[in-house]
């Protein structure tokens, strides 16, 4: 192949040049350029963690301290070669292997801070995080390919193999502009969809629900119209996906019913506007606050602290309680149960008056005491109180009115009964034989 061929001609005669005396020098300028190098690569990343700690946050000055990070070893390195070659060049030894060094070590120090301030633009994300070192090596391993002179052979022995699919001529080259276009489509789209999602949250007249849906329905658009531009851009007539279209249908029909089930119900959700962020519900067991809602499932956590991703669509088809749906305003009622022998009034009273042992008990509407009935055991009494913040439970309020209760009974004299049982005994019958 022309491009092994070319990889071995220049192989030679950078072996050629290596082997003279100033090729001996320049790769002793070089190993000691690298070392020294690293040694200031370990200790400025030494000082931006004694100075800023490891955790990315926003601020320019952390952003170009972790800047500074990704390009002082191919600038130091850079600046080490130049002295070199300007030391070698003055005794007139020739440098050609310094000069194309140096191109290369600035072209990288270049992508490296680019790349890194495109995704510190884009928002904290762990998968760009992870991405940005191969991204920035392979786009200066097309650079030095350029530079070496090898780019356009490259190019022609990766789109030498290729596959013919109908009208489409699918190639190594092919696949890997799609990947790189698609790639760049939807960077660009989850930038539009997260400015797109940040106006939505800083808009006043738009409810909590409809936010959410406006960024989903815009980052599905965006993300579907990247891959789309993407195919395009490397030959695909979109009008040829109506068949892959059709087997997708298929396929969510037969395999994937549960999640296109659970996706479009998410999107019911949003629309209707029955669940919402910040809502409290109660479904099965599971009683607490809505913190998310996603394609697939919404987040609800409990007072333990506990988060439950529940799926959309056992929010459709079953019974779902939301305490906060219209009103957050909620009643709780506190039975309670005294002697026959006590004064009902005064116990009302007192339970009346156990209210203010919680802040969060509104005084309006205000709480009301009410006399149920006769009770077995005793007189049935029950406290009814009004809360608007349920996403904080009823536990903890009961538990102080409970107590108030109790201490103003003791205050008072007011007992409450014991379960109380009549037991008849009967003795049987003696008989007497004579």
């Amino acid at each position: 192949m022309k491009f092994i061929e070319s990889i071995r001609e220049v192989a030679n005669e950078w072996l050629q040049v290596m082997m003279t005396e100033s090729g001996v020098w320049q790769l002793l300028i070089i190993i000691i350029a690298a070392l020294l190098a690293g040694i200031a690569h370990n200790r400025w990343q030494a000082f931006i963690v004694e100075r800023i700690g490891r955790d990315e946050r926003q601020g320019l000055r952390r952003m170009a301290l972790r800047g500074s990070g990704r390009v002082i070893f191919p600038l130091v390195m850079a600046l080490l070669v130049l002295t070199g070659s300007a030391v070698m060049e003055s005794y007139t030894i020739g440098t050609p292997l310094l000069n194309l060094l140096t191109p290369l070590l600035l072209s990288l120090a270049i992508i490296r801070i680019v790349v890194y301030a495109l995704r510190r633009a884009f928002g904290p994300s762990t998968a760009l995080r992870a991405w940005e070192g191969l991204i920035s090596t392979l786009i200066w391993a097309g650079v030095a390919m350029h530079l070496l002179g090898w780019l356009p052979v490259v190019i022609s022995a990766l789109d030498g193999p290729s596959v013919t699919l109908g009208e489409v001529r699918l190639s190594i080259l092919s696949l890997m502009k799609f990947a790189v276009s698609a790639a760049a489509f939807i960077v660009l789209a989850r930038w539009l969809s997260r400015a797109i999602e940040q106006r939505t949250k800083r808009s006043e007249y738009l409810s909590g629900s409809m936010q959410v849906g406006l960024s989903k329905i815009s980052k599905v658009l965006l993300y579907t119209i990247a891959i789309l531009i993407a195919l395009n851009s490397i030959g695909i007539n979109l009008t040829s996906l109506a068949v892959f279209g059709g087997a997708l249908g298929v396929g969510l029909g037969f395999g994937l019913q549960r999640i296109a089930s659970n996706f479009i119900s998410g999107f019911i959700l949003l629309f209707d506007r029955s669940i919402k962020p910040g809502d409290v519900i109660t479904v099965g067991n599971r009683f607490g606050w809505v913190v998310g809602l996603h394609a697939r499932y919404i987040v609800v956590r409990d007072r333990d602290g506990v988060e439950t991703l529940i799926p959309n669509e056992n929010l459709i088809t079953s019974e779902v309680t939301n305490w906060s749906y219209s009103d957050k305003h909620v009643r709780v009622k506190v039975p309670v149960q005294i002697s026959y022998g006590d004064d009902p009034e005064l116990a009302m009273e007192i339970m009346k008056n156990a209210c203010e042992a919680s802040g969060r008990v509104l005084s309006d509407p205000p709480p009301q005491v009410r006399m149920l009935a006769f009770g077995d055991n005793g007189i049935e009494l029950e406290l009814r109180l009004w809360l608007d913040d349920p996403e904080g439970g009823v536990g903890s309020v009961k538990s102080e009115v409970n107590l108030a209760i109790w201490k103003g009974f003791k205050e008072q004299g007011i007992t409450i009964p014991f379960p109380q049982r009549v037991i008849h005994i009967q003795q049987p019958a003696t008989e007497f034989v004579e």
